[in-house]
Formats: structure tokens, C-alpha cells, sequence
């Protein structure tokens, strides 16, 4: 499984995100074809405006009411990270994780709990992020996963036959909220062929250089997978290891993606992306979720995540 070489990527340095749009709906008024050749090109699309600031102050306003009723035990206390020794030790090694595709659960900071697993800062401000099944638990989040402007743009993308495979609510706290590694999402929702998972992430406030914004390695979509994380056997230790390995790769590949509240960014299963530790006092919330076009298309066996039989993947166009 190939990554592009730092020769083929040499002529990314210069480039800049792509964006449309700069009113709610504007996506409306591009013509697919034009949306289709950026995205395929770049592997990621901006699209501003595309939700309404009352749009994200209810999602803001559900997420709060969320946190406020968090009870999470303290056996289940699992910190997040994106560094692969860490992964494995943590959420590869621990059901609340791996169980968490059809629920509603809550994944932390690095260093937010005492060695008996008790909070050292606010609960509501401990927390890395929440998965992976707002969207079809939750009325307001099922409402954006499945609204008309998101019907209307999968289908302007040519999707036939989508399904929703996972959703995060993300938080990258003031101060500490922690990096994400450079990475594709194919490596952890691997499909074959590939090519077939879309991940939508829409910025609930500014995302800038300051706390996190995401970058990307344009045209990196069409090299391959470098690595997967899958599932080990029953009743393994951990729960989970990676084939292959992520490549080194230089920084100055990467293009910041800063946005304004409402954007969405489509992000391809391959492309290479990563975010920055937020070192600003503002957090840098997020709510994201991923697409499989599912015609003609497997979802490994060997996912961490897999449907089940309480929540098979939704189709997106109801």
C-alpha cells in the first residue's frame, strides 16, 4: 500500500484550500461537476456558510445538555489519543471504546484524571471528544446528519446509495486539546475498493492556526493506505493492531484549512490530515461524520467499528 513520495508531492506546497460558497446554502449555486473536479483534484473541499450560526448554536446548546448529564464509571475513563502506542494501550485495549459504534459515549484529554481516575478539571472540560452515534440517537444531530442540504450535496457528489457509518462531537479544548496526527480515515474505515468513505466536518466556531484548525496534504488521496488499525481475534490483548506503519512525512507538504463557523469540509477516506495541539484559549468544537457510498462496496470485517444488529449502518436518504 503506497504513499505518494515527497517528489510527487512537491508541487503541493504552494496550494491553497479550495472554498465555496460564503453564505448558507451556497453550495446550492455550484454546479456538481465543478464541486466533483476540486474534490478529486485536492481529496478535501471547503464549502462556507454551510449551516447557519442558530444552526450551530442549537447543536452547542444539545452537546452542553449532553455533557451536563455525563455519567461515565470510572473503569470506563479512557483517554484519546491519535499517537499509535497510545491507541493501542488505551482505546484498542478497552470494550467502552470498542463497543462505542452504536452508542453515545465520552473519550478524554490526555491527563485529565488522577491515578484513581478522578477529575483534576472540570468534567466539561476534560472531554477530547464524544462518538460515535449522535447522529442516530440524538434528534438534533440526526436532523443535521440527514438534512436536505446534506441529501442535496451527496447527491451532487454522485452518491447512490450512502449510508452513515460513524459520528464525532469534538471539542479540542482551550490550552490542551490535544493534536491529531497526520492520518488517513481509510485507515480506520477500510473499504473495498477504497475510495468509497467521505467524511463531512462542519465547524461549530472559527477553526484557525491559533487552536487547530485542520491541514492537508493535497492530491495525498491518491496514493494508497499506508496502515490499518483492525481488529485482533476474540479475546485478544489489545483489541486491536496496526498493519503497516505511517510514513514520515514533511511538514511543509501540509496546507492550513482555517474556516468560519458553519463550514463544511469534505474530507476524502485517503487524504492526509491533521490538526495541531490548541495552545489558544478558545476552544475549536466540531461535528463530524462519515459516509460510505454502499453500492458495490465492503465494509472490512476487520474495522474496529462495525454495524450491528441494534444499529446496521442508516441510510443517509430517508
Amino acid at each position: 500500500m503506497a504513499c505518494l513520495s515527497p517528489s510527487q508531492l512537491q508541487k503541493n506546497r504552494n496550494l491553497k484550500p479550495r472554498v465555496v460558497g460564503s453564505q448558507p446554502g451556497a453550495v446550492q449555486a455550484t454546479a456538481p461537476a465543478v464541486l466533483w473536479e476540486r474534490f478529486q483534484e485536492d481529496g478535501f473541499l471547503v464549502l462556507e456558510g454551510f449551516l447557519s450560526a442558530d444552526e450551530c448554536e442549537a447543536m452547542q446548546r444539545r452537546i452542553g445538555e449532553i455533557v451536563a448529564e455525563m455519567d461515565v464509571p470510572l473503569h470506563c475513563r479512557t483517554e484519546f489519543s491519535t499517537q499509535e502506542e497510545e491507541q493501542l494501550r488505551a482505546q484498542g485495549s478497552t470494550d467502552y471504546f470498542l463497543s462505542s459504534g452504536d452508542k453515545i459515549r465520552f473519550f478524554f484529554e490526555k491527563g485529565v484524571f488522577d491515578k484513581q481516575g478522578n477529575f483534576l478539571v472540570p468534567p466539561e472540560k476534560s472531554i477530547n471528544k464524544i462518538g460515535h452515534a449522535l447522529h442516530a440517537h440524538d434528534p438534533i444531530f440526526r436532523g443535521v446528519t440527514h438534512s436536505p442540504k446534506v441529501q442535496a450535496l451527496a447527491r451532487s457528489l454522485g452518491l447512490q446509495m450512502p449510508v452513515v457509518v460513524q459520528s464525532m462531537y469534538i471539542f479540542k479544548q482551550p490550552h490542551f486539546g490535544g493534536e491529531v496526527t497526520p492520518h488517513q480515515d481509510a485507515s480506520f474505515l477500510y473499504t473495498e475498493p477504497l475510495g468509497r468513505v467521505l467524511g463531512l466536518w462542519i465547524a461549530l466556531e472559527d477553526a484557525v492556526l491559533e487552536n487547530g484548525c485542520l491541514w492537508f496534504i493535497p492530491g495525498s488521496h491518491r496514493g494508497g493506505v499506508s496502515r490499518r488499525m483492525v481488529r485482533a481475534p476474540a479475546g485478544s490483548a489489545p483489541g486491536t493492531s496496526f498493519l503497516g506503519s505511517e510514513p514520515t512525512r514533511d511538514n511543509s507538504f501540509f496546507v492550513p484549512t482555517p474556516v468560519l463557523r458553519g463550514a463544511l469540509v469534505l474530507i476524502h477516506g485517503e487524504v492526509v490530515h491533521k490538526s495541531e495541539r490548541n495552545f489558544s484559549d478558545r476552544s475549536r468544537q466540531a461535528y463530524t461524520f462519515h459516509l460510505m457510498e454502499a453500492a458495490g462496496t465492503v465494509w472490512s470485517p476487520d474495522n474496529w467499528l462495525q454495524p450491528t444488529p441494534e444499529l446496521p449502518f442508516p441510510p443517509l436518504y430517508i
